[in-house]
C-alpha cells in the first residue's frame, strides 16, 4: 500500500503527500486540467503552448530554468488531451524554491509579446520537425478526425492546424490562462522527503494567496456511435506501407477500459504476443505490429498499427489482422494466458511506484478523476477481469461498424 494523505486550501488546491524518508528528494507534480479537449475549435493547439509558455518566466521570475537549476533540481512538462503536467524533482532541503517557482507561475506566466511571439515560434518548429517533416508524423493529424466526428478528440494535442497558433494573439492566450490555470483547477502532490505537517505549512505560504478563478464549463459534445467503418487513403515517402485500425472503445473509469487494455497486452505486449507471433514471425507479412489503447479519459481508441513487409497488399494485411481479432470474439482465452498478462502487468506497476516522481503523478491524476485511492486499488480493477469479460469486450470493440482505417502508402 503506498500510504498518503490530503487536505484542500481554501482556493480550492488540492494536495496529496506521500511521505518517503528513506530518500533525500521531494517530486512535486502539478497537474492541470486543461487539455487539448478543452480548446476551442478554431483556437486548438492551446494547451500545448502553454506548456512551453510556462516555461517562460513568470510575474515575478523572469527565468524559471536557473533557479530551480542552482537548487540542484530539474523539472519538464508534458500535455495531453485530457490535462496538462508540470513536474520537479529537487532536494528536500530546497523544496521551497520549487514551490516558488510553481505558485508564481500558477499565478500569472510573462504574457508579454516577445514570449508569445518566441514560444509560437518554437511550438510552429515542432509541429514541422514532429508532424510534417518525419516519416509518418502525421498519422494522428489524419486518423484522429477520422475516428471522431464530434468529440474534440479528434483533433492531436499539437492542434489540428498549426494556423491556429500562428494567428493566437495576446489576449486569447490570456483568456485560455485565466480559464483553466487556477488553484481550483489544479492537482499537486508531493512525494518524498516530506511530511503532512510540513506540506501544510508550505503549500499555505506559497500557494494560499493566489485568487481562485472562474474555470470555464466543460460541457464537451458526445461522440455519437459510429455506424459504418471510415477509411482513408494517403501517400507519403516513407520506407514502408503501413496501416493503422482505431476501434472505439470504453472511458478510463469504465470496467470495460481495464479489459481493453489487458485485450491489448494479449495482442501486442513482446514477442510473445499473438500479433507478433502469427503475423511477423510465422506468416511474415508485418515487420512490427502493436496494439495499444491511448488512455483516454473519455471514450478513447483501440489502434491496431503495423509495417507492412514488401509485398504484403493492404488488403492481406488487414484481413490479417482482422483474422485474430475474430479469434478473440470467439474463442475464450485461456487463464493461464490471461494470469501471465495480468502478472506481468502488475510486476510493471510495482516497479514503476519505486519512483516518488511516478507516485507524484498518478496521485495527482487519480485525484483528478476523483478518487486518489485509485493508486492503491488499480491493480485490483486488473486482477478482477475474466476470461469471459474478454471475450464479450472484443465481440463489443471489433466491430467493422466501429472501425476506421487510415491506409499509409509508401510512394
Amino acid at each position: 500500500m503506498i500510504p498518503y494523505s490530503s487536505f484542500t486550501l481554501k482556493n480550492g488546491l488540492r494536495v496529496l503527500v506521500n511521505p518517503a524518508p528513506q530518500t533525500p528528494l521531494v517530486a512535486v507534480n502539478i497537474l492541470y486540467g486543461a487539455g487539448a479537449r478543452d480548446e476551442d475549435p478554431g483556437m486548438t493547439g492551446f494547451a500545448h503552448l502553454f506548456e512551453h509558455l510556462m516555461f517562460g518566466g513568470s510575474r515575478h521570475i523572469p527565468e524559471f530554468d536557473r533557479p530551480l537549476q542552482l537548487a540542484g533540481g530539474e523539472n519538464n512538462a508534458f500535455t495531453n488531451n485530457d490535462f496538462t503536467n508540470y513536474y520537479i524533482m529537487i532536494p528536500g532541503e530546497n523544496l521551497e524554491t520549487a514551490l516558488w517557482l510553481e505558485s508564481d507561475r500558477m499565478l500569472e506566466p510573462d504574457f508579454s509579446q516577445q514570449t508569445l511571439n518566441i514560444q509560437k515560434q518554437v511550438v510552429i518548429e515542432e509541429y514541422k520537425q514532429r508532424y510534417l517533416n518525419q516519416p509518418y508524423g502525421d498519422v494522428w493529424l489524419l486518423l484522429r478526425p477520422l475516428a471522431y466526428k464530434k468529440h474534440p478528440y479528434r483533433w492531436p494535442t499539437i492542434g489540428k492546424d498549426i494556423s491556429h497558433i500562428e494567428q493566437a494573439t495576446l489576449a486569447q492566450v490570456k483568456d485560455f490562462f485565466y480559464s483553466h490555470y487556477a488553484p481550483n483547477n489544479a492537482f499537486m502532490a508531493l512525494s518524498g522527503n516530506i511530511t503532512h505537517e510540513k506540506a501544510e505549512k508550505l503549500a499555505g505560504k506559497w500557494f494560499e494567496d493566489i485568487p481562485a478563478r472562474k474555470i470555464k464549463n466543460r460541457n464537451l459534445p458526445e461522440e455519437p456511435l459510429q455506424q459504418k467503418k471510415e477509411t482513408l487513403r494517403v501517400e507519403r515517402k516513407v520506407p514502408a506501407n503501413a496501416i493503422y485500425m482505431a476501434f472505439h472503445m470504453g472511458p478510463r473509469l469504465s470496467g470495460a477500459f481495464y479489459t481493453a487494455d489487458l485485450i491489448s497486452d494479449i495482442l501486442s505486449n513482446g514477442k510473445s504476443s499473438r500479433l507478433y507471433q502469427y503475423l511477423v514471425q510465422e506468416l511474415r507479412l508485418f515487420s512490427n505490429i502493436d496494439a495499444y489503447i491511448l488512455g483516454s479519459i473519455d471514450p478513447g481508441l483501440f489502434v491496431i498499427s503495423g509495417t507492412l513487409m514488401g509485398g504484403t497488399s493492404m488488403e492481406t494485411a488487414e484481413q490479417a489482422i482482422f483474422d485474430m481479432l475474430e479469434q478473440l470474439k470467439t474463442n475464450t482465452v485461456q487463464e493461464r494466458e490471461l494470469t501471465k498478462i495480468k502478472n506481468r502487468l502488475e510486476s510493471t506497476w510495482v516497479f514503476s511506484m519505486d519512483s516518488i516522481l511516478n507516485k507524484a503523478m498518478n496521485l495527482s491524476f487519480f485525484d483528478y478523476l476523483g478518487d486518489p485511492s485509485m493508486i492503491n486499488t488499480e491493480m485490483k480493477r486488473y486482477h478482477q477481469v475474466t476470461p469471459r469479460d474478454i471475450l464479450t469486450e472484443a465481440q463489443n470493440i471489433f466491430r467493422e461498424e466501429n472501425m476506421s482505417v487510415l491506409y499509409y502508402h509508401s510512394v
